[in-house]
């Protein structure tokens, strides 16, 4: 998929969408981990969903949104 910035414009930058494409598929694996023992324990499909969602939403903003610097 693409990564776009806050101005709407596409992470382009090699480097950086490498990096990006690695912590995605990083979190998706420990995700997956996690989701995997709750259920192996008895939880639900839908509040293990519905906790991580809850996670996602309460991560706080801890930079600024980054918009395109020209020239790069």
């Amino acid at each position: 998929g693409k990564w776009f910035r806050a101005d709407g414009s596409v992470v382009s930058c090699t480097e950086k969408v490498k990096v990006l494409e690695e912590n995605w598929a990083d979190v998706r694996e420990q995700l997956q981990e996690a989701f995997d023992d709750a259920l192996l324990m008895g939880c639900t499909a839908a509040q293990v969903r519905a906790e991580f969602k809850r996670l996602v939403d309460e991560l706080p903003e801890r930079y600024a949104e980054q918009k395109e610097v020209a020239g790069k």
